[in-house]
């Protein structure tokens, strides 16, 4: 059947009804997802919830840019059979606004109850049952070809598994090249160039290959275009990485870890013209108080975080501050507290939250641990890995958020429906701004639920879990599958705690209460969405009386 043409920004109210969902939908991903990705940073104590936050607002936004627009067309475009639509147009923007709507607040519902979900099964899952309430099981596309929803389904189960996999293999070449030499030390710095490096050439590559402009990529996946250009580029940034790598971070790590000098991480790119510093007397305390806040006393176990000298100080300090305020302007102090109240998130120490699980105290106490120097080495490789990570999750996930919105903007802009229609950078934006706000003013609530609640963190198994995620995820994101990045941590924090040869050094309960999230989304944001349909769609007419509405 040949698809009517609606008149052009026909029914604006679904629109801005849809790009508002669309935005509190991003919001609920940055408080979901994107907490999710970056809760083994932060409990690895490599990043604190603020900087995470910080780099979150350029990698999530970045990635979203680069690589959204992939899997935000099969969102729109492969889950429901559009051409049952083309006579009414009307009808396919009502269905996307009510899957985003149903999507959002499952997700925004279960993110203040502290459920982590996939926000991807939420979306699909509504726009499955909007179809089966349209036009019944035929509408949509379950098979595998044309990336049904078989292709997908099947997705959810591989990615997380091949994750998983990916990073249980990093993390014993890193335990058995690294951890375990009896310098671990002077065998982890000569690591830090092949693994920055290998991490570079992986990222430049997807960046590059995912970017359209370059003409690297069909969509179909098959390399063809300027390849040499692609590969000029990609090699480029890889050498560049390699050189600092080895002319001033190995030199950097000799002298701030093996001769304990007291350098600052700025001194990393003026390292070869500064004099030698004063020893750091307090470097093992300093490591100690970051990666193995338990063991303070020279091994004797402590309770977690136990405050020292230095913390009572800043909180005597804290005490005059607050006593200092009473007596401040009323309007200065009303600011204060609402700035207080937007950035509260930014100062909770989430690692301390997480050691009240006894779930998470026990899979601790059966964790191996290693030498605090040679973990301090990885905890600036996660640093690259959750920038990675993030990276594709804003590449991949924004098509939960945006799918819907483009299929309704189209409709809105022209009056019909095609398909692998481009979709606006505004759009893309917007997406990856609303998510930034999420994990900033949020994702405290969810982060503090995984990450070390689920296994022992250390930056070693941390820089595993985030590599071995983000290449699952990404490699999706190229391949245009949307999958779960919630599923692909989860299953690589899984894999990297079984690798102490101890089934207790799992939180088995966290990991039941993630997969109770997994499990229900699907029936409620789907149940929801295709209820909301049939109300908006064959309940009573308002402008016409019984008998008179259209067909």
């Amino acid at each position: 059947m040949a698809a009517v043409v609606m008149p052009i920004h026909s029914y604006t109210w679904v629109f801005v009804v849809t790009l508002i969902f669309s935005l509190l939908d991003g919001y609920a991903i940055g408080a979901n997802d994107v907490a999710n990705s970056f809760a083994t940073s932060v409990g690895s104590r490599s990043l604190t919830l603020k900087q995470a936050v910080c780099i979150a607002f350029f990698t999530e936004f970045g990635g979203a840019i680069a690589l959204g627009a992939t899997t935000t067309k099969t969102v729109k475009d492969g889950i429901i059979d559009i051409d049952l639509f083309n006579s009414r147009p009307d009808l396919l923007m009502t269905g996307f606004m009510c899957a985003l709507i149903a999507s959002a607040t499952w997700v925004m519902t279960a993110t203040y109850l502290g459920f982590p979900l996939s926000t991807t099964h939420s979306i699909i899952g509504a726009l499955i049952d909007v179809g089966i309430s349209a036009y019944g099981k035929d509408a949509v596309i379950w098979g595998w070809e044309g990336k049904g929803v078989a292709q997908i389904a099947t997705s959810w189960v591989l990615a997380p598994c091949l994750a998983g996999i990916l990073a249980a293999i990093i993390y014993l070449v890193t335990l058995f090249t690294v951890m375990k030499r009896r310098n671990s030390l002077r065998a982890g710095i000569w690591a830090v160039p092949f693994y920055f490096t290998i991490t570079t050439f992986i990222v430049s590559f997807y960046v590059v290959s995912g970017n359209n402009r370059l003409g690297f990529r069909s969509e179909e996946g098959s390399i063809s275009g300027n390849i040499g250009l692609a590969f000029g580029i990609i090699g480029a940034i890889t050498f560049a990485v390699l050189i600092f790598s080895v002319g001033f971070l190995v030199p950097f790590f000799i002298r701030r870890l093996e001769k304990e000098e007291s350098l600052k991480w700025y001194h990393v790119f003026c390292i070869h013209c500064l004099p030698e510093q004063p020893r750091d007397a307090k470097v093992d305390l300093h490591l100690k108080r970051a990666f193995t806040p338990q063991l303070l006393n020279d091994g004797e176990k402590t309770a977690f975080g136990m405050p020292v000298d230095e913390d009572i100080e800043e909180s005597k300090e804290e005490g005059w501050e607050w006593e200092r305020r009473k007596y401040m302007n009323p309007v200065v102090r009303l600011l204060q507290h609402v700035r207080w109240l937007l950035l509260r998130t930014w100062h909770i120490d989430i690692v301390s939250v997480q050691q009240a699980n006894r779930g998470a105290v026990r899979a601790h106490e059966v964790a191996i641990l290693y030498d605090n120097k040679t973990e301090y080495l990885y905890s600036l490789l996660q640093v690259v890995t959750a920038s990675f990570a993030s990276f594709s999750h804003g590449s991949n996930d924004v098509a939960s958020a945006l799918g819907p919105l483009a299929g309704v903007f189209q409709i809105w802009d022209s009056g019909t429906f095609t398909t692998n229609a481009s979709v606006p950078y505004w759009m893309l934006a917007s997406a990856g701004i609303a998510i930034d706000l999420g994990l900033a003013l949020y994702g405290y609530n969810i982060m503090r639920n995984l990450g070390n609640n689920i296994t022992y963190h250390s930056p070693s198994r941390g820089f595993s879990m985030e590599l071995g995620a983000a290449l699952a995820v990404i490699t999706a994101s190229f391949l245009a599958l949307p999958v779960s990045t919630t599923q692909c941590i989860v299953g690589a924090t899984v894999a990297v705690g079984l690798c102490n040869c101890n089934w207790r050094a799992i939180n088995w309960g966290m990991v039941a209460i993630a997969g109770f999230g997994w499990v229900v989304t699907l029936p409620v944001a789907g149940t929801a969405a295709g209820l909301l349909y049939a109300l908006l769609t064959r309940g009573p007419s308002f402008t016409l009386p019984p008998g008179m509405e259209t067909a």
